[in-house]
């Protein structure tokens, strides 16, 4: 989408812990070609699916859902400020490009006992987008 990125690696990860127990989650062959998104879509989809329950920005509210501001590296359930379900705390997930690309798919089924009511996106495209998009305005300030 003419910002310079590139298409990024595939990622597995071999397992993580919740509640006590061991859960493999496969990410293997989960190319996410950033540079095929389309940011515009990324972005009327935040506004229609996303923006009701989160912020984006840097010292945006949190919502019915946390706000996203320096979303990617960051271990779920880690946002200062917002009450997650021991769910999120503790599921040990670390935000990428591969990891929320699965989670919406369908949140619910991708962390167990999350609050998130949102169905997921089906349409890999969108999600893509989706991603992308937050992937831009989510991004700390460069120092």
């Amino acid at each position: 989408f003419g910002l310079g990125c590139r298409p990024l690696k595939s990622v597995f990860i071999p397992s993580y812990q919740h509640s006590g127990r061991v859960l493999t989650k496969r990410l293997e062959n989960v190319e996410i070609s950033l540079a095929m998104a389309d940011l515009e879509r990324g972005k009327v989809i935040f506004s229609r699916s996303c923006s009701q329950c989160h912020t984006v920005h840097k010292g945006g509210p949190h919502k019915t859902g946390p706000n996203l501001y320096g979303l990617f590296g960051r271990q779920t359930g880690q946002a200062a400020g917002y009450a997650y379900t021991s769910a999120n705390k503790n599921a040990g997930i670390t935000w990428s490009e591969s990891t929320l690309n699965e989670y919406l798919i369908k949140p619910r089924a991708f962390i167990p006992g999350t609050k998130m009511v949102f169905q997921g996106i089906k349409k890999e495209h969108d999600r893509l987008s989706l991603v992308a998009y937050l992937k831009l305005v989510t991004a700390p300030e460069a120092p």
